[in-house]
């Protein structure tokens, strides 16, 4: 397996030089990490035994966390996972797509934290209205969105997934109602008025819509039974960046050779890149710093716990659980005795902390 770490060494200077115009803070900061994600040049543990008959000490290469490193954050993934499907309700679920069109992702790259944010909002207004005024809803939606900004193949692709309950609880009458069926809402009617609600929220933002933008979206509605697989198939995908260290099949003469899963075939196709345009592909897909790209509304929020749990109680409902039960962090065990290490600090290499302190 060709380590992702190894690649961000060779092409690294390579990349920088290519594209010094375009790489931003970000971008560098994840490089960093990744490229000493449990290395001996990066940060360390320092542990101890616990043992008293033994207390040595160990010096461990620490992981960096960065949630686009393919390494990192597994117990974070499947806590979230654990924690969603804690939340189930008795309906039928829905996966909803909404892709931002081609003729847009220009500006969506110019501009990515304001226009992902208008994305999440029109479309958490749009939801929110057409739950109120459905015939069989007629009360407070409950979702998920999850934001995506590539392709299978790498490229700079955003849309947002969103897994919604076909179910709704009315303020007045306190009631849970429940739709069921092939599709929750007429994906025409979606795409047209989330159209609508992103361009004029692009106009009142100052920013110029391009002259060729399509009259028609695509936004994609389907039934996903209770919901369990989407939210597991979408979790994976929550922390480990965008591609794994598996597909990535050579490295040899400058070129990167990496695999993905096509979507109509289904079948596994290979892509050969320049290794500098290879980090540039994963670097696109590095959010803004501090941008939230998991959010949850209306009864789903984190903050109406209890009312799921109400709901759950009512109606005799117990989520089945498509996960083992999320497992405690592995424990690090002494070499020489075999008994559990405690962590003292963390410590960091003094280049590196030069190199913080006094940036090029």
């Amino acid at each position: 397996m060709i380590l992702l770490s190894s690649i961000i060494e060779k092409f690294e200077a390579k990349f920088f030089n290519k594209y010094k115009t375009a790489v931003l803070p970000s971008h560098k900061k994840a490089l960093l990490a990744m490229k000493q994600c449990r290395k001996e040049s990066g940060p360390h543990m320092l542990a101890r035994c616990t043992n008293d008959n033994c207390r040595r000490h160990s010096y461990i290469p620490h992981s960096c966390g960065h949630r686009n490193c393919p390494h990192c954050q597994n117990h974070e993934s499947r806590q979230w996972i654990e924690n969603q499907l804690n939340k189930q309700l008795p309906a039928q679920y829905y996966l909803l797509t909404f892709t931002l069109p081609r003729q847009l992702r220009k500006l969506a790259w110019k501009n990515q934290k304001l226009i992902y944010s208008l994305m999440f909002q029109c479309i958490q207004e749009l939801l929110k209205t057409f739950t109120r005024n459905d015939k069989k809803l007629r009360g407070i939606a409950g979702f998920t969105t999850v934001m995506h900004t590539h392709s299978r193949e790498l490229g700079f692709h955003p849309h947002i997934h969103i897994v919604m309950v076909g179910g709704s609880i009315n303020k007045n009458s306190r009631l849970w109602r429940v739709k069921s069926g092939k599709y929750l809402f007429c994906h025409k009617a979606l795409a047209k008025v989330f159209r609508a609600k992103l361009l004029k929220a692009i106009v009142d933002h100052n920013l110029r819509v391009p002259k060729d933008c399509p009259k028609k979206w695509v936004v994609d509605c389907k039934n996903v039974g209770n919901g369990d697989k989407a939210l597991i198939y979408l979790g994976k995908y929550l922390y480990k960046g965008v591609i794994q260290e598996k597909d990535i099949l050579k490295c040899e003469n400058g070129m990167v050779t990496f695999r993905y899963l096509h979507s109509k075939t289904n079948k596994y196709q290979n892509r050969t890149v320049t290794g500098e345009y290879f980090l540039w592909l994963l670097m696109q897909h590095v959010l803004p710093k501090g941008f939230r790209k998991v959010r949850c509304y209306g009864f789903l929020h984190p903050c109406s716990k209890k009312l799921i749990k109400l709901l759950q109680l009512i109606l005799r409902f117990n989520p089945i659980m498509m996960v083992k039960q999320l497992k405690q962090r592995a424990k690090i065990t002494c070499k020489f005795c075999g008994a559990r290490m405690e962590i003292i600090r963390t410590m960091i290499p003094a280049a590196q902390i030069q190199r913080a302190t006094h940036p090029t």
